[in-house]
């Protein structure tokens, strides 16, 4: 089997004009496929072609949100922005190289299919590490790692000292990330931009509020991240999921929900974490029709 089996470049092709954007953490429950479709609608609505990119097609999150939205849109006649999505399906071979090696061929063959006719692509990769989500990491223009404020979250860049707080040494995910850097750099294409979003903040000034902030600032310094405010803890990012919205739809959808003050200052984090990625102005917007499909 591995005689048939097309070995993949060393390194993907980054030329093109699209701004890939991974949303990438190795552990669940951070938010990155409610953090994807926010960043993903935001810039359709600047009037951007964004494309989406599902790497975890057992979970399917980010498939399963943009399938509810289209559901949504098309039960109640209404016109909202969607973007176009792909999903990475698993490939089960003889050899678990050999199916390594042709998920990674699709992947390289879809985001170079993507990236002439789009802006922006999102590509969100699942809770663990893998040789889809490495070379997902390899394709990135900005690199976006949502994690919860909590320590726990933390160890996954860095450990930290339980008594002064000091960061100990990076971590795993830290040095991943690095030596796709070094990758890149090798190469001449740009920097990836790593930028780590603090989810799910306490609305309260706290003794561990303070102690991450210090310990995140002294990892960012030593590994070279920037660090950006996230999304609070708020019960709509969950009810929405359902119906495939975000928070930027809600003017848009009539009576079905009501907008409250919590939502327009969750709609102000949304806003503020885009500007804060700094992700530019690519080529003009466009009039594509969105459909879902399975890579090739």
């Amino acid at each position: 089997m591995s005689s048939e089996i097309e070995d993949t470049p060393d390194t993907p092709d980054t030329t093109g004009p699209a701004h890939i954007v991974v949303l990438g953490n190795e552990k669940g429950g951070s938010g990155k496929s409610t953090t994807a479709m926010h960043v993903a609608v935001h810039l359709l609505r600047q009037g951007y072609r964004v494309g989406c990119l599902d790497l975890d097609a057992r979970q399917g999150t980010l498939r399963r949100y943009i399938k509810n939205r289209l559901d949504y849109v098309k039960a109640n006649n209404l016109s909202l922005p969607s973007p176009t999505y792909a999903v990475i399906e698993r490939v089960e071979l003889e050899s678990r190289s050999d199916s390594e090696k042709r998920e990674e061929a699709m992947l390289d063959a879809f985001i170079a299919e993507f990236r002439a006719s789009h802006d922006f692509l999102i590509v969100d990769t699942p809770g663990s590490d893998s040789s889809l989500a490495r070379r997902a990491l390899g394709h990135a223009d900005t690199l976006l790692t949502p994690m919860n404020d909590s320590f726990i979250d933390l160890d996954i860049l860095g450990q930290v000292d339980p008594n002064s707080h000091k960061v100990v040494r990076p971590s795993h995910y830290a040095e991943v990330v690095w030596e796709q850097r070094k990758t890149r750099a090798g190469r001449g294409s740009r920097p990836i931009d790593w930028v780590v979003m603090r989810n799910r903040l306490g609305t309260l000034d706290s003794a561990n509020n303070r102690a991450m902030e210090t310990a995140l600032e002294d990892l960012a310094n030593r590994i070279g991240f920037r660090l950006v405010v996230g999304f609070t803890e708020r019960v709509i990012f969950r009810e929405l999921f359902l119906m495939g919205l975000t928070l930027l739809d809600l003017r848009d959808v009539g009576a079905d929900i009501k907008l409250r003050m919590s939502h327009i200052a969750a709609r102000q984090e949304v806003a503020q974490l885009v500007n804060g990625l700094n992700l530019g102005a690519p080529a003009g917007p466009s009039d594509d029709e969105n459909t879902g499909r399975t890579a090739p």
